[in-house]
């Protein structure tokens, strides 16, 4: 099975920066990672819909929400199928579940879209 793992979430004030990581990985001959085409961070915050924060496909173009341009950065390391998002300047605002969202070939099978489980960040006043 192809997953997404999501890891550098966390509390801070805000301000300050965080780094997310989302890796994809195959856990056997079937769900191996043929290609990874375009990756991207959701976020949601209770009571909101989940909303796009950035984009980023596989030659390296990027859009972002109006509301965190200039502030993310979204890249992506395709020799470890691994995307991230930079994170400067964070506001209580920013404060939701962000979600890793990847379309993927498997290795066997049709592409398709995969999401990871989420992190918390949470920006202080």
């Amino acid at each position: 099975q192809v997953q997404l793992v999501e890891s550098g979430g966390g509390l801070v004030q805000a301000g300050e920066s965080l780094r997310l990581s989302c890796a994809a990985s195959g856990s056997a001959a079937s769900g191996s990672i043929f290609r990874v085409y375009d990756m991207a961070w959701y976020r949601q915050a209770p009571g909101n819909q989940r909303e796009l924060v950035a984009r980023i496909n596989n030659g390296d173009s990027t859009n972002y929400a109006d509301s965190v341009k200039g502030r993310f950065t979204i890249s992506r390391d395709n020799a470890k199928n691994t995307v991230y998002l930079q994170m400067n300047s964070l506001k209580p605002e920013d404060t939701a579940v962000y979600l890793c969202n990847a379309m993927i070939q498997p290795l066997l099978g049709r592409a398709r879209d995969y999401w990871g489980q989420g992190t918390q960040v949470t920006v202080s006043s």
